[in-house]
């Protein structure tokens, strides 16, 4: 699909020179390490997909079929009228791995209802051979099915097409299909648009897809793959991959994950990275454009995707977020360069992330409830909400970053009173609580379980200036405060059932969870605090509040390190201004040099190679 001008893109490659003997050496040696990695499913789980899809496959037909009757249609016409699925992301790129789900979007005529998808589909998949779950979330921002058959897991959207009849030889590459469809549609349509487009717009599917392999599986590692969480998800990382694929359309994996790395770190930010020019299209829809919308100009990272209508697929990205990635783009340079040179091995690149040594202190943000249910649905609430607290960190005088980690940590805590409620709400992780089994709890009067997930923010704190001889007092009450206001101001918050605590800690205060075995050094468990007067005659808290009336279990000694966020009156919480002392100044891993690229030695392509030929501005017209 190359352009009027002999190439993919909107720039020429940088070099259309084949790889050379070492590319292609530690080409190999790159894909013997992915296949050690066990990124690659065996054949035995590949044959299992196509089973399962081809199941599905079925039941979207008896699906529109079974609606299609009840709308009156003869047996002819509900025959006629089709159904079919369509994949998208990593399975449809063809680079999942094992147990990773497969992205599946069901496309159904005019008649059938985003209602019936939910009320006729939903329980029809309950009764396909193998299924162990399913599971409906028709308020989601794309409303999906989440289900598991025969140990696969699937991702079900729906488009409603303006079609009475949905033939099986359909492609969706067509933009008129979009016409007369609501948002929802458009959304589902083009995860599978997009996905097709990227692979119509590389010059090499297998380069891609080997190098995409390895990027995706790098930044997994390095605790930079999450679109929520203000990093890249998978569309970002492919199309950033697949433009590096155009920059050097005739080079090998080897290379282009050498480039990939190099390039990135370069990238003349806020230009850019697209794959094709920017269309418009049929429909009165916003396309991006930073010229007419202010908020597209305010995207730090723009990675725009190439199928109409072009959306920006990283207006998630902050300040922090983005230090954190350039940083990682030029660890990544440093280690492919090393590797090439025959010091270093590929799996240095793939080595774990060092988040949780890299602060001294941290923030955690504990989401409570007391329901399995109703955990998932408000710890992804906050989860989705960790952002706009990143960006209210990035604004506090003496915080260089606000580094959000890319995943949340789950606990089912069993406790026997109400002080345990409140301490579990509160992210305590007493050793008593944590070893407490589920029938250690039945048939005892007042206990409970709560459900919590805690997420972490790394925090980078700016040197302390030499001439200034008064220990430093960290302010970060109102960007905490704010966060709650937002988080509770969800529409199905209820103060009653669903606790959130903001609260700081020093690193040697982490728990254990947050590491792998072995990979910190013991420490004495946190024993459960002797009861203080007028302990546990609250009567305002149960298992379904453990959010209310907290109080602080810390001692005195370190309150001014561990002060959660404590609720007022108004459920507003407000936290105590964090103490630094000196030896907190060398603790900031992210020092000047990172927003200072010109203070240390940039990573270069090879000799003749010139980066500014991508990122040129006329190519991004």
């Amino acid at each position: 699909m190359a352009t009027e001008n002999g190439y993919l893109g909107v720039t020429p490659p940088i070099s259309t020179t084949e790889s050379n003997e070492r590319e292609k050496e530690v080409t190999e040696t790159l894909m013997d390490e992915l296949r050690r990695q066990n990124t690659f499913e065996g054949p035995e789980e590949a044959r299992k997909r196509e089973i399962v899809l081809g199941r599905v496959a079925a039941v979207v037909k008896k699906f529109v079929r079974t609606v299609s009757v009840t709308r009156g249609l003869s047996e002819a016409a509900a025959n006629a009228a089709g159904g079919k699925i369509f994949t998208f992301g990593s399975y449809r790129l063809g680079v999942h791995g094992p147990g990773d789900d497969i992205d599946t979007l069901c496309v159904v005529p005019k008649h059938v209802s985003r209602d019936d998808f939910f009320e006729v589909f939903e329980p029809m998949l309950r009764e396909v051979e193998g299924v162990t779950e399913v599971s409906g979330v028709p308020e989601a921002f794309v409303p999906v099915i989440k289900a598991k058959i025969s140990g696969i897991p699937l991702d079900f959207l729906m488009a409603r097409l303006a079609l009475s009849s949905i033939p099986d030889d359909l492609s969706l590459k067509d933009d008129n299909l979009l016409r007369n469809l609501d948002e929802r549609c458009v959304r589902s349509m083009n995860g599978s648009r997009v996905t097709d487009e990227i692979l119509r717009l590389v010059p090499n599917v297998q380069v891609f897809r080997d190098s995409l392999r390895c990027i995706k599986l790098w930044a997994r590692r390095r605790a930079i793959y999450s679109n929520v969480n203000g990093f890249l998800g998978g569309v970002a990382w492919a199309m950033l991959v697949a433009r590096i694929c155009q920059l050097y359309p005739k080079a090998i994996a080897g290379a282009i994950v050498s480039r990939f790395f190099i390039i990135m770190y370069q990238w003349t930010w806020p230009q850019p990275v697209l794959l094709k020019q920017i269309e418009d299209g049929p429909l009165q829809v916003r396309v991006w454009n930073p010229k007419l919308y202010p908020g597209d100009r305010a995207h730090r990272m723009p990675i725009i995707t190439p199928a109409y209508p072009a959306m920006c697929a990283t207006h998630n990205v902050t300040a922090s977020t983005q230090m954190v990635m350039t940083e990682e783009f030029k660890k990544g340079a440093d280690i492919v360069d090393k590797v090439i040179v025959g010091t270093a091995q590929w799996s240095e690149l793939f080595a774990k992330h060092e988040f949780f040594h890299k602060y001294r202190y941290y923030l955690q943000v504990i989401a409570s409830t007391g329901s399995a249910a109703l955990q998932i649905k408000w710890s992804g609430t906050v989860e989705s909400r960790i952002r706009q607290l990143v960006m209210k960190l990035e604004y506090v005088d003496s915080l260089t970053l606000a580094h959000p980690f890319t995943k949340g940590f789950e606990q089912v805590s069993h406790c026997i009173s109400d002080d345990e409620v409140r301490a579990v709400a509160q992210g305590e992780n007493w050793e008593s609580i944590n070893k407490r089994k589920e029938e250690d709890i039945e048939g005892k009067e007042g206990a409970s379980t709560v459900h919590s997930t805690t997420f972490y923010i790394g925090l980078a704190i700016a040197p302390k200036n030499p001439s200034d001889p008064l220990p430093r007092r960290l302010d970060i009450s109102y960007p905490t405060t704010e966060f709650t206001k937002l988080v509770k101001m969800w529409e199905k918050f209820d103060d009653g059932t669903m606790g959130i605590v903001v609260r700081h800690i020093k690193s040697s205060a982490l728990p254990d969870y947050v590491f792998d075995e072995g990979e910190r050094q013991p420490k004495l468990a946190q024993k459960r605090p002797k009861p203080t007067k007028g302990s546990g005659k609250s009567s305002n808290t149960s298992p379904d509040m453990p959010n209310k009336k907290r109080r602080s279990s810390n001692t005195t000694s370190d309150i001014l390190a561990t002060t959660p966020l404590q609720t007022t009156e108004n459920g507003v919480g407000a936290i105590q201004p964090l103490s630094i002392n000196p030896a907190a100044q060398s603790s900031s891993v992210y020092s000047s040099s990172v927003k200072d690229p010109t203070d240390i030695k940039s990573p270069q392509l090879p000799f003749g190679e010139n980066v500014a030929v991508a990122t040129s501005v006329v190519g991004a017209q």
